[in-house]
């Protein structure tokens, strides 16, 4: 017959690996996205994203599911969805600079919408990657 406390340890130890699958399953990465069009077409596009090397600060504010379709590398998942991805990234808020210049008739234009480097947390479940910008 066990003893009551045997039990309990027992419970809290269940309740920790589960606590801690939790945790683990949850990543932190640094997204930057960088979209430049020059004369009405597009000139570059670029988006990186890496696991960030140390816990970043904030809060979860904004968020998205995107299918992950059983992948587990962000960056694949990213860019299976990157029309929605780049919505969601669009409402967070990006920095626009336009440039327009005339000179003998002719008009130049650039015009470059940055998103700063900026922290998400990633929790991965079987179907969906949930991104959450910190702020």
């Amino acid at each position: 017959m066990r003893s009551r406390d045997g039990n309990k340890y027992r419970s809290f130890a269940v309740s920790l690996i589960l606590f801690s699958s939790l945790v683990l399953n949850a990543s932190e990465y640094l997204i930057s996205y960088r979209y430049v069009v020059k004369d009405l077409a597009l000139y570059n596009e670029s988006l990186t994203v890496s696991r960030a090397m140390k816990s970043c600060q904030g809060t979860p504010q904004n968020y998205i599911e995107l299918l992950t379709n059983d992948e587990d590398d962000l960056n694949v998942i990213i860019k299976n969805n990157a029309d929605e991805f780049i919505d969601f990234i669009h409402k967070i808020g990006l920095s626009v600079e336009h440039k327009e210049k005339t000179s003998s008739a002719q008009n130049t234009s650039t015009t470059v919408m940055v998103l700063r480097t900026t922290c998400f947390k990633v929790d991965f479940n079987q179907n969906f990657a949930k991104i959450s910008a910190l702020n």
